[in-house]
């Protein structure tokens, strides 16, 4: 079993190789626009948890998983070329919600600084700032 910083070497390569392929050598149209979000690889190095998310958002999902799966016997050749491993681990693919979710709440926070702005209210961080500056 490698030690958790070989781990996590191989975790950030796989995923720079991976944007790579699938940007570059994967010729599908179910995949384009994907970007892999993370990489985990378990500690025998026996499968590796892709988790991607695009542009489309979650509408392609289904079909992008379907494309990547497809794929997955290429792009795991195309990884085992570039990462000296002895067993290349097996291949899954997860949906990444989060980068939705970061919308959502981005979304939010936005919708409540224009109903102050409305309101007329200071944000509790601008208020804290002039406070620091009146007391100097």
């Amino acid at each position: 079993m490698p030690s958790d910083i070989r781990l996590k070497r191989i975790q950030d390569q796989m995923q720079r190789v991976l944007s790579q392929i699938l940007e570059n050598q994967v010729n599908d149209p179910r995949v384009e626009g994907v970007y892999v979000t993370d990489v985990t690889v378990d500690r025998e190095l026996d499968y590796a948890n892709i988790y991607v998310s695009s542009i489309q958002g979650k509408l392609q999902a289904d079909e992008i998983l379907e494309g990547l799966s497809n794929a997955s016997g290429f792009i795991r050749y195309s990884l085992s070329q570039e990462i000296d491993l002895r067993v290349m681990p097996k291949l899954r693919f997860f949906w990444d919600e989060t980068p939705e979710k970061a919308d959502r709440i981005e979304s939010l926070l936005a919708e409540l600084r224009e109903e102050r702005e409305e309101l007329g209210e200071e944000s509790p961080i601008n208020s804290e700032n002039n406070e620091d500056e009146d007391d100097q």
